[in-house]
């Protein structure tokens, strides 16, 4: 099933996606939850029944109405989540980054996969991304895929791990580099740098729509792994192109190191963290490592980012800076 939210009413429906047409759920069937956070809540009971109705849409049943996707506000799939962690799954990107740092790839990438909290209050969908003026030093998008957990567990093994999940999204880890060098100077974070936006969407995509995709995981991991092609541009001009299967760390393997002693709930979601070459940050210091004159790109006011991945759709933002003058990075005491 493809699943998507959009602002009906002021507030959050949930609707199938077919042939770009949706369909409240609710009004397919008394049974179904008319948010995405009463679906994930029963997931398990609900799934059988969304799938069935979802079959016979796409079977060309035309009973229901809908409305065009694009005569409506998209909001985040998951819009109010119960948390969002994002991981550091790709090796390609710590490897490059560190190196444009002349520094030497960390062995302990390849012991544990590691992840970081953000703000599940700012998690947003297409549309605009409002920044205030310190986000605009450095700015930058960051090409990733998530994933949303639909029902509750701890100490989730490995091997289990992904029928926790519910489906798959796009991810913008949106980051204002500035803030975030900064602040991890202090080897805490990242937070400033990373706390006002974090964009999903525009849908989610459950695991049975990819399975003619599924490939072997990296050797000595676990999990299930997707050959979906990733590519990001900026104002129309290519800027990455990455593959989900070249995450070294499987979700599932990144489900257990985030459930270790710890409840997940659904409505969490978890990123796979920057894919190679998805960010400014690793282009701009490839670019300045083979080329000295090479000049560095940033994000800036009135630019438009659009993310795709195979089966996952095409998400689209543009970047608005706040009508408020404030900068934190002006209070910075002197040494």
């Amino acid at each position: 099933m493809k699943l998507v939210s959009y602002l009906k009413e002021d507030h959050a429906q949930l609707a199938f996606l077919v042939d770009g047409i949706l369909y409240d759920t609710d009004r397919m069937h008394p049974d179904l939850p008319l948010s995405m956070t009463m679906f994930l809540n029963y997931w398990e009971d609900i799934f059988p029944l969304a799938h069935s109705i979802n079959r016979s849409l796409l079977d060309g049943n035309k009973k229901f109405t809908g409305i065009k996707m694009e005569d409506v506000e998209i909001l985040a799939p998951v819009p109010n989540p119960t948390s969002c962690r994002d991981g550091y799954a790709f090796r390609q990107h710590v490897a490059a980054a560190r190196k444009n740092r002349r520094m030497d790839m960390i062995p302990e990438f390849d012991q544990f996969p590691i992840f970081y909290f953000t703000n599940h209050n700012s998690i947003q969908g297409p549309g605009e991304i409002v920044c205030m003026p310190d986000h605009l030093v450095k700015l930058d998008f960051e090409l990733e895929a998530a994933i949303v957990i639909c029902k509750p567990g701890k100490n989730i093994k490995a091997e289990e791990a992904d029928e926790y999940i519910g489906g798959y999204m796009i991810m913008n880890d949106v980051s204002a580099r500035e803030l975030q060098m900064e602040e991890m100077k202090l080897n805490l974070g990242p937070a400033k740098g990373k706390d006002f936006s974090t964009v999903i969407g525009p849908m989610l995509v459950t695991p049975d729509e990819l399975e003619e995709y599924l490939i072997p995981a990296k050797e000595n991991h676990i999990g299930n792994a997707y050959n979906l092609t990733m590519k990001c541009w900026v104002n129309g001009v290519q800027v990455s192109e990455g593959n989900l299967g070249d995450m070294d760390w499987t979700f599932a393997e990144i489900i257990e190191r985030c459930s270790y002693g710890v409840q997940l709930y659904p409505g969490d979601i978890i990123g796979s963290g920057t894919v190679g070459t998805g960010c400014f940050l690793e282009l701009n210091g490839t670019g300045k490592l083979n080329n000295p004159e090479y000049k560095e790109q940033w994000l800036k006011e009135g630019d438009e980012v659009e993310m795709e991945i195979e089966n996952l759709g095409r998400l689209k933002n543009t970047i608005v800076k706040d009508e408020s003058d404030f900068s934190i990075l002006a209070l910075k005491k002197s040494i």
